[in-house]
């Protein structure tokens, strides 16, 4: 700057040509830059510097958020696709249990069936030894029956009195004919 006011201060130099010609005062040329410094370094210090310290704050989280958005959606992705497959897994699960129900039903059904044919094998059986009781005690009451009516058809044709003994006996031959 000591230059500049030398060259200044130099008579018929080539500034001061140059400043006679525009009109320049060179003393207020210093004071106006000295003003203009001061100004613009007040400006950078209380304005300036607290608008770009913001935008720069707003630039970083305007990048936090879409950084945030990229890592959200992605945790989305994830989120459904897993959701995806818990639901495919427990689909399989639903259809290995209803298999399991269908099979177990089934196994449970044959089961009874084969109980209730017991059963029934259980009641025709015990019908049939019932009938074939009935059936002994009715062949039984009929032989005793039929000898009486042997008996008494005997004494009627023959028309004498048969003794014990002779009962006895013609009940035992009517006994063997029927067997036979």
């Amino acid at each position: 700057m000591n230059h500049l006011l030398l060259l200044a201060a130099a008579e018929g130099g080539p500034v001061e040509q140059i400043a006679k010609t525009f009109g320049a005062n060179v003393p207020a040329l210093i004071a106006n830059a000295i003003s203009f410094t001061l100004v613009a370094l007040i400006l950078k210090k209380w304005a300036v510097g607290p608008i770009q310290t913001m935008l720069e704050e707003r630039r970083r989280l305007i990048s936090e958020g879409l950084a945030n958005a990229d890592k959200t959606k992605a945790e989305l992705a994830n989120a459904q696709a897993h959701s995806q497959e818990l639901l495919n897994q427990a689909g399989l699960q639903a259809n290995k249990i209803i298999e399991e129900a269908r099979a177990a039903s089934a196994k449970i059904s044959e089961v009874e069936r084969q109980k209730a044919v017991a059963d029934a094998a259980d009641i025709l059986a015990k019908a049939r030894q019932a009938g074939d009781a009935e059936l002994v005690r009715l062949k039984g009451e009929l032989r005793k029956e039929f000898g009486k009516l042997v008996v008494a058809a005997s004494a009627r044709v023959s028309g004498k009195i048969l003794t014990f003994e002779d009962q006895q006996r013609l009940a035992e031959e009517t006994n063997k004919q029927l067997a036979a």
